[in-house]
Parts: C-alpha cells; sequence; structure tokens
C-alpha cells in the first residue's frame, strides 16, 4: 500500500460524492507518508510514486497523465500565483527532489532529473535537469527503454 492507493480511494469517494471519507483518507496519508495528494488532483492511470510517495506534494488543481513516475520529496505545486498550477503529460519520470512549479505544461515522454526545478514549459520527447531546469538532450525512443529497470504491465 502506498500513497496513490490512498489517492485512489479518497478521488473515488469525492467523485460519488460521498462526504467525510476524501479528507479522512487524505489527512491519514499525510500521517502515513508525509505527502499531501489531493483527492481533487486528476492523476491518470498507472501512475506511480517512487517509494511509497514519501515527502511528495501535488497541487490540489494538478492534472498528470498516464505512466507518470512521481519521485520521493518531490513538488508539483503553483507559483505565487493561486491560478499557477503545472499540467503533466505521460510517459514522465520525475525525479527525487525535482519541483515543477508554476502555469506550465511538461509534454509526453519526458525524464525530469533529480532536484531540477521546472519553471518553464518542456516539450515532448525531452531529458531536463538542473536550476533552473533546461533541456540536456532530446530522445527519439519511449523513455521506458532508458530506464530499464521500470517496466509498466502494459508494455
Amino acid at each position: 500500500m502506498n500513497a496513490i492507493s490512498f489517492y485512489r480511494a479518497s478521488r473515488w469517494f469525492y467523485l460519488h460524492k460521498v462526504p467525510v471519507f476524501p479528507k479522512l483518507i487524505k489527512g491519514l496519508t499525510y500521517l502515513m507518508f508525509n505527502t499531501v495528494v489531493p483527492y481533487t488532483a486528476e492523476i491518470g492511470k498507472d501512475t506511480k510514486f517512487a517509494y511509497g510517495g514519501m515527502g511528495a506534494v501535488v497541487h490540489k488543481d494538478t492534472s498528470i497523465g498516464e505512466r507518470v513516475i512521481i519521485g520521493q520529496n518531490t513538488t508539483i505545486g503553483r507559483s505565487l500565483d493561486p491560478a499557477d498550477f503545472p499540467t503533466i503529460g505521460s510517459d514522465v519520470y520525475i525525479s527525487a527532489g525535482a519541483r515543477i512549479i508554476g502555469n506550465i505544461h511538461v509534454g509526453n515522454n519526458v525524464i525530469i532529473g533529480a532536484n531540477a526545478v521546472v519553471n518553464k514549459d518542456v516539450e515532448d520527447n525531452c531529458i531536463v535537469a538542473g536550476v533552473p531546469a533546461k533541456v540536456i538532450k532530446k530522445v527519439d525512443c519511449s523513455i521506458w527503454d532508458l530506464l530499464k529497470n521500470i517496466q509498466f504491465s502494459d508494455k
């Protein structure tokens, strides 16, 4: 059991308009994993948290695609403007300690390096790293081919 399982349960209760349980599960997730994953965030199928999701923070209005791996101590949040929150595409690997901040879009098939600070849009098929994050390599294959020790059941 990890933070994504708790998120899925709280999201189900939220979408079916069952009161109290979504907030209760969100609080339990915080207590167990020191993680904030609001039930209002949209997180796609097969998305996972590395190491159970320890220390991850996800903004309540964020949209995350399918087959995304979110590393520990990662922040996906807003800038100082309350309406600025990120959108993450599908097939994205977000390494440990990364910060994705503001009204930006991270494309599909992207790797975000450890401790990177992403504050600008990231196009499809690339690897970004650094503070602030910059494209360090374009890729012409699936990122899951590059990350050989990570596999999804549907691939």
